[in-house]
């Protein structure tokens, strides 16, 4: 929603603006569902069935038209490969290795050099993402996409786990819905034309907690969806509390799941959760199956991995490089996401489906700390074990020499909870000293992710070896 319309929206009296969620809501559904969205979404099944060979026929001829189309129709890459043929490099734009590494840069530069030349922006979904780091980005689907795209996630995200785009719901994001400065409930707004109730992830203070539980069971909600951290969050307190909830599933989103979170929320909801992956850029999608495996969406793109580790780095994590294969019309090929993981094993699951199965997709490349001795260390939640007296932490490396953990404490916190985190610490990264900042609420980013590693050496200081 452009901002204008947030403006407008935020000037409404609390009554009216679920009127104006209502009709957000139905211009975003004649988007996304249309008289094609239940053949998709049976397709979408079906192929889960699909043997290796099919799914290789598949992603072959798909991948071929998307490269050729984004050869010979997407400006920014017709000029590239242009300036090749000029220089006597006669590379094939056929074979995905010889296409350069897409960077984040030149998208936000120029987003329409990369739309093909017979699309029209102004008749297609233009999606805004301000990304984790903040940095902005303006995507561009065709109404086809959209509803593929949708059909995937009704698949996947909703009929894996027993619910349907036709239940009530709960997502806690990032737009803007409630004043930031406003004190009093409701932190909320019910959208009748998604059967959403779409909470702030702003106001999630100590505080307000209650009423949010309260809004839970009034509007009888059937699942949950949004970022780990702020589910944790309502989890804490509905353990708290207490409250008679009849939730089928608690989906997450935007950040990893810590063993300690997933405990939490299943406990407090008496719910599974399930762990989901995908970006704005269309280019890598990922849901976890009833077994606990997570599985690609192999339509959606083609994902290679880079391994930048140091020598002698135990971090196995890889950068994800992806290539989209769902939005030819705006492809994006080779693009560096920012995101790392352990991805694609042989093993099959017994779940039955024949998507890939991914060990595990781990967040951010950035969200590393760095030892003198050129180490990078990741995979740091073990720290922060199950039944720790710690609502939540972060761990900030702003010096080679030093780590800071900032936490918020829970009421039967004491000082030997901070000596087990600081040992616990310590253990993974050697006898770096480590500072505890007890917090009230550890700062989110510009679109309320959390993030429990932020590393902010320059880049001048990071180890090369």
């Amino acid at each position: 929603m452009s901002q204008t319309l947030m403006n407008i929206y935020n000037l409404l009296p609390v009554r009216v603006r679920p009127v104006a969620a209502g009709l957000r809501g139905a211009y975003l559904r004649a988007w996304r569902y249309g008289p094609e969205t239940d053949r998709l979404v049976d397709e979408a099944l079906e192929k889960e069935k699909w043997t290796p060979e099919q799914w290789r026929s598949w992603r072959e001829e798909r991948m071929a038209f998307v490269l050729h189309r984004a050869a010979t129709k997407v400006p920014y890459y017709r000029e590239y490969w242009q300036k090749h043929r000029l220089r006597g490099d006669h590379s094939s734009f056929e074979i995905l290795e010889n296409w350069p590494i897409l960077e984040k840069e030149p998208l936000q530069l120029n987003p329409r050099a990369f739309i093909a030349d017979d699309c029209h922006p102004h008749r297609m979904f233009r999606e805004h993402t301000s990304g984790t780091t903040g940095k902005s980005l303006e995507l561009w689907w065709s109404l086809s996409t959209v509803r593929a795209w949708y059909a995937l996630f009704e698949a996947r995200c909703r009929l894996w786990y027993g619910v349907s785009r036709h239940d009530r719901w709960a997502i806690i994001g990032g737009q803007l819905i409630t004043p930031v400065h406003q004190q009093k409930a409701p932190f909320w707004v019910w959208n009748y034309a998604l059967n959403q109730l779409y909470c702030s992830a702003y106001h999630l203070a100590p505080g307000f907690l209650a009423a949010y539980l309260d809004a839970l069971i009034r509007y009888r909600v059937r699942y949950l969806w949004g970022y780990t951290s702020a589910l944790y969050e309502l989890a804490q307190a509905a353990l708290e509390f207490g409250g008679s909830f009849n939730i089928r599933v608690a989906v997450t989103n935007a950040e990893p799941v810590f063993d300690y979170q997933r405990a939490a929320i299943e406990e407090a909801f008496g719910c599974p959760v399930r762990e989901t992956y995908g970006l704005a850029e269309i280019v890598a999608a990922a849901s976890e199956c009833e077994l606990g495996k997570k599985h690609l969406w192999p339509e959606v793109g083609w994902v290679e991995t880079l391994n930048g580790a140091h020598p002698g780095n135990h971090d196995d994590r890889n950068e994800l490089i992806c290539t989209g294969l769902l939005n030819s019309d705006m492809p994006l090929i080779r693009y560096r996401t920012g995101d790392s993981g352990v991805l694609a094993t042989e093993e099959k699951c017994s779940c039955g489906r024949t998507l890939p199965v991914v060990q595990a997709i781990e967040g951010r490349v950035d969200d590393s700390l760095y030892t003198a001795d050129g180490r990078r260390i990741g995979r740091l939640d073990p720290v922060f074990k199950a039944g720790l007296p710690v609502r939540e932490a972060q761990i900030v490396q702003e010096t080679l020499g030093q780590l800071r953990i900032r936490f918020v404490a829970a009421p039967d916190y004491t000082t030997e909870a901070g000596r087990s985190m600081i040992e616990r610490l310590q253990a993974r990264v050697g006898k770096l000293e480590i500072v505890l900042e007890q917090v009230e609420k550890v700062p989110r980013t510009s679109n309320g992710k959390f993030r429990a590693v932020v590393c902010k050496l320059p880049k001048l200081e990071i180890p090369s070896s």
